[in-house]
């Protein structure tokens, strides 16, 4: 399992203020905890950051992807009157896990707290309370009565916001509570795979890209720009997956439980994976004895551009299953993220030239 540093590291990470297009907090992070274990660290333009681990051979160009960026709000207005805030969406939300929830807005002046609110229950008619409250009803309470005191604060439009959620470990060790596992836990799965390369002095017979990767909830703009730079061979995508070990949940709605270990995307919207490069993953998780779930997602990831770029790049994606992603607090196992680091460890271990060219052989 994951010593105090890797543990140090994911609570960082989780805690970091980072919507799409306002990721350099996180982005940081990750560049000052990997720069003792990469060969080199490179950048894209957008803003994502790359950790090179040279092997034996140049090529093949593994390249391992997880995105920083969490799903946050950008501020839209702020009324003169009451001071409060209007907001718009950076990414997927659902409106009702929204009110009542603390937020961080971050200004020039500095963080500023506030919540999410909308007009109170008690002056609402029996019928509107049988009415979901939308997000365009909503508004960021920060303490002001007035336009000109939030201005004081220094809050203009345009300003990021995201949830605060405080990281805790829970059940003795077993799962992790917090924000922005999607996807900064893929992000941290790929560092410390690469990590344990270096430190165990793993040989591996490919060059490794470890990207965490910028603004994928906006429509997987660093995917794009970070292939264009690495021209990968193979894409490997950490990402989560639903946990649908949760009422009301069918099992073929999400197929993947939280402690059962990671998961293969067999199918999502932006991508069906390369079949033998799945087969490979099914094939090497067998062999390590690492328990991996086949699951199915509605959603797209990273993958969705990595596969497309130039002529094509054979890619996958591996799922760490969570609980409630997109809301404030999600959970999920710390075993299954230990499961993926091995998984993708041993993955790199056997990603040769021969092997990689397999996937596309006709």
């Amino acid at each position: 399992m994951f010593d105090e540093k890797a543990l140090g590291l994911m609570k960082r990470l989780m805690e970091a203020f980072g919507p799409s297009g306002f990721e350099r907090e996180a982005s940081r992070i990750c560049k000052e905890y990997m720069e003792p274990y990469a060969d080199e660290v490179i950048t894209d333009k957008l803003g994502s950051v790359i950790f090179v681990a040279k092997g034996s051979s140049d090529r093949p160009h593994v390249l391992l992807a997880g995105h920083v960026d969490e799903v946050g709000f950008v501020v839209s207005g702020i009324d003169e009157k009451s001071g409060f805030l209007t907001f718009n969406p950076l990414g997927g939300w659902w409106d009702q896990v929204l009110l009542g929830q603390r937020v961080v807005v971050r200004t020039s002046k500095g963080d500023v707290p506030g919540v999410i609110a909308a007009k109170p229950p008690h002056i609402l008619s029996p019928e509107e309370r049988k009415k979901v409250v939308e997000k365009k009803d909503m508004f960021i309470d920060v303490g002001a009565t007035s336009g000109e005191e939030a201005k004081e604060m220094g809050v203009k439009i345009g300003d990021p916001v995201v949830p605060w959620s405080p990281f805790n470990v829970i059940r003795n060790g077993k799962v992790a509570m917090g924000k922005a596992f999607d996807d900064r836990i893929g992000a941290f799965v790929l560092m410390e795979a690469i990590r344990r390369i270096k430190e165990e002095k793993i040989d591996h017979p490919n060059t490794v890209y470890g990207a965490a990767t910028v603004q994928e909830e906006v429509g997987l703009r660093g995917a794009q720009t970070t292939a264009h730079v690495v021209e990968p061979d193979v894409g490997i995508v950490l990402e989560v997956d639903i946990a649908g070990d949760v009422p009301g949940i069918k099992p073929k709605e999400a197929p993947a439980k939280m402690g059962k270990g990671p998961s293969l995307i067999t199918y999502d919207r932006s991508m069906i994976p390369n079949q033998p490069l799945k087969e490979f993953v099914i094939k090497t998780a067998e062999e390590a004895g690492i328990p991996l779930q086949l699951s199915q997602v509605m959603g797209g990831t990273d993958a969705g551009r990595i596969h497309l770029n130039r002529a094509g790049c054979p890619s996958v994606v591996i799922g760490v299953p969570t609980r409630h992603i997109h809301s404030h607090v999600g959970l999920l196992s710390l075993e299954d993220a230990e499961n993926a680091v091995r998984l993708v460890v041993e993955l790199i271990k056997r990603l040769d030239k021969e092997t990689v060219e397999s996937f596309t052989a006709l």
